[in-house]
């Protein structure tokens, strides 16, 4: 492969009824830096339906240009029209690098854009950096998050990688930097659509999702059970927090999956961090440790959380919690 054909970083821009969603502008403040270290431009492809007027917001993100991918046949998210759709994308510009965000949509998408590209992919990416060689390096846990492995695609062209949502700090937006946008057309194949979207049936959800919260107050083994987290839940609503917490309590039934934080649920990045009987393990410390600030309660003075924690306390949560919480109503 003649890999100096090969040039720019993509980032597919997920959207979800003409919403770019958040890991979208994170991926492109990576894209960004990385692309500087190459001295290469950022594209961003923007696919759906109804949704060009929401190129201009992209550039303003870091994109240096977007490729906007309006159709009907993209109006919602089925997997074969979109990878017919950013595969012909690929293999007409020939990106060098590939971004996509580990969300359900990207999880779903990338793994069959890898296939018919026959380019490797690294999922769940915590880390994203260049080579001396000009390599992409995708760092992500390995062995059950017990070590961080580097992984190089060298012989194959485009460099793919799924980060997830959280993981990537959000660049600032810029409204004054220029860019081109552009309207990519795509001829697709309607024979290979074997899949129709019938209905669409959302759940009613009245909690923030904990990626987007300021505040998370997070319980973990130490405390208990569902009648220790209404102790939290109490904390949370003097403090306008969410809840969340480590896997323990959602294998215990305690805590739904969509509340846990760490390397098998959801990266947050809050501006306080409460880890609340919460021992540590490199599991959750990964989807927790960029937190601005961490205040941490164990009973056991030598639990790892106390290494990543900026606050520490060291004794039973279920007797701490309480008073503080009585504390702060006060």
């Amino acid at each position: 492969m003649d890999k100096s054909q090969y040039k720019d970083v993509y980032v597919f821009v997920e959207q979800r009824e003409g919403v770019i969603q958040p890991v979208a502008f994170e991926l492109l403040g990576k894209a960004r830096e990385l692309a500087d270290q190459l001295s290469q431009n950022v594209v961003a492809i923007l696919a759906g339906y109804g949704i060009a007027e929401k190129a201009s917001e992209l550039i303003a993100y870091g994109a240096d240009s977007v490729l906007c991918i309006d159709a009907p046949e993209l109006v919602y998210y089925i997997t074969e029209p979109y990878a017919q759709a950013v595969t012909k994308v690929v293999e007409e510009r020939k990106p060098s690098i590939l971004l996509i965000g580990a969300t359900t949509i990207g999880r779903d998408l990338g793994p069959r854009l890898s296939a018919r590209l026959e380019t490797g992919l690294t999922a769940d990416c915590t880390g994203l950096d260049i080579s001396e060689e000009g390599d992409l390096m995708m760092t992500r846990p390995a062995f059950g998050g017990n070590l961080m492995a580097t992984i190089l695609c060298k012989e194959h062209r485009p460099q793919m990688s799924t980060v997830r949502s959280g993981v990537m700090r959000m660049g600032k937006k810029d409204d004054t930097r220029t860019g081109k946008v552009e309207n990519f057309k795509v001829t697709f194949d309607r024979s290979k659509f074997k899949v129709r979207l019938l209905e669409t049936v959302k759940e009613q959800k009245n909690l923030i999702d904990i990626t987007e919260a300021k505040i998370l107050v997070s319980g973990g083994r130490g405390v208990g059970n569902s009648e220790g987290f209404k102790m939290l839940e109490k904390l949370a609503e003097v403090i306008g927090a969410e809840v969340s917490s480590s896997r323990a309590m959602v294998d215990a039934g305690v805590m739904p999956h969509n509340r846990q934080v760490g390397q098998t649920g959801k990266t947050v990045r809050p501006d306080v961090y409460f880890a609340l009987g919460i021992s540590g393990a490199i599991q959750h410390l990964a989807g927790m440790e960029e937190s601005d600030f961490i205040i941490a309660v164990n009973k056991d003075k030598y639990a790892p959380i106390f290494n990543a924690a900026d606050l520490g306390i060291v004794g039973d949560v279920n007797k701490i919690i309480p008073l503080l919480t009585e504390k702060l109503r006060r």
